[in-house]
C-alpha cells in the first residue's frame, strides 16, 4: 500500500517559468501506483521540475547532501505552496537520485582528493606515511562521506558502475524513491540491472518509486504506471504507446529510413 497515493499543483498561473511548463501545468489530480510510477515527455517538458518539486517537498537526502534551499530548487521552491500531496501513509525514509548530482559529487571528491594531495605533498620526508594517510582521510569530508555511505572507494569503478552502486547503495528496503533520469550513465545492460533492483526492492512492500526517463528500457518495468507529458496535456499512456518507444521501435526495424532523409537535407 505504499506511500504517496496522488499529487496536484494547484494554480492558476501560467507565466512565467515554472508554470508554463506541461509537467507543472497539467499536474492536476495525478494518481501514483503504489509500486513504479514513471513520467516520459520531451525534452523541456518540465519532468524534471515535477521530480525536484516532490522531491524537495518530501526533504530527500541527495547524494551529497541537501542544501536546502539551493540555487537549483528555485523553481521547485515556487511551488511548494500550490503543492498538494494525499498520503495512504506517510514515510521520512526515501532518497532523490538526480544524475547531475552523481557528476557533481563525484567531480567534488576528485577535487578534494587533489587538494589535499597537494597541501599534503610538502609533508612527505618530514612526517611518516600513516599520519600523512590519516591526515589526508581526516581533511577530506566528502572522501569519508563517500566511504560510510557507499562502502567502497568509488576510484575503483567505472563511472557507470559507480553510478550503479550508489543506486544499490542508497535505494533500501522502504521509503519513496525518486529518480530523475537514472538512466544517465548507465549502459543497456546497468538499465536492466536497474530494473532488476527495482523489482527486487518492490517485493518487500515498502518502497514506491517515482521516475522520470527518457529510456524506453526502463519505461518497460512491469506493471507501471507511466504518464507521458505533452504540450498540451499529461495522460496515463501505456508502454508500446509511448513516443519513445514507437521511435526506438522504428529506428531499430529501419535506420536507413531515418538516416536517408538526415543526408538528404
Amino acid at each position: 500500500m505504499p506511500f504517496l497515493k496522488s499529487f496536484s499543483i494547484n494554480t492558476a498561473k501560467t507565466q512565467p517559468f515554472p508554470f508554463n511548463v506541461p509537467a507543472v501545468r497539467f499536474a492536476r489530480d495525478l494518481e501514483l501506483d503504489p509500486g513504479v510510477t514513471i513520467f516520459v515527455g520531451d525534452n523541456g517538458c518540465g519532468k524534471s521540475t515535477l521530480m525536484e518539486t516532490l522531491g524537495f517537498q518530501l526533504d530527500l537526502p541527495l547524494i551529497g547532501g541537501y542544501e536546502k534551499p539551493g540555487r537549483s530548487f528555485q523553481a521547485a521552491q515556487l511551488l511548494q505552496s500550490f503543492l498538494e500531496l494525499e498520503w495512504r501513509r506517510t514515510t521520512p525514509n526515501g532518497f532523490f537520485f538526480r544524475a547531475e548530482d552523481f557528476s557533481d559529487f563525484i567531480k567534488s571528491v576528485e577535487r578534494e582528493q587533489s587538494r589535499i594531495a597537494g597541501e599534503l605533498e610538502e609533508l612527505k620526508g618530514n612526517v611518516q606515511e600513516s599520519v600523512i594517510r590519516e591526515m589526508s582521510d581526516g581533511m577530506s569530508y566528502h572522501l569519508n562521506a563517500m566511504r560510510r555511505n557507499y562502502g567502497s572507494d568509488m576510484e575503483g569503478y567505472s563511472h557507470g558502475e559507480a553510478y550503479m552502486k550508489i543506486l544499490e547503495t542508497r535505494i533500501e528496503n522502504k521509503g519513496i524513491f525518486i529518480l530523475d533520469e537514472p538512466e544517465a550513465a548507465l549502459s543497456p545492460v546497468k538499465q536492466l540491472s536497474l530494473i532488476f533492483l527495482i523489482l527486487q526492492k518492490l517485493k518487500t512492500g515498502n518502497t514506491q518509486f517515482i521516475i522520470s526517463t527518457h529510456s524506453p528500457i526502463l519505461m518497460g518495468i512491469p506493471n507501471a504506471l507511466i504518464y507521458e507529458v505533452r504540450e498540451f496535456g499529461m495522460d496515463p499512456v501505456t508502454f508500446e504507446n509511448t513516443e519513445h518507444y514507437l521511435v526506438t521501435k522504428q529506428f531499430l526495424a529501419n535506420p536507413d529510413a531515418y538516416l536517408r532523409y538526415f543526408e538528404e537535407e
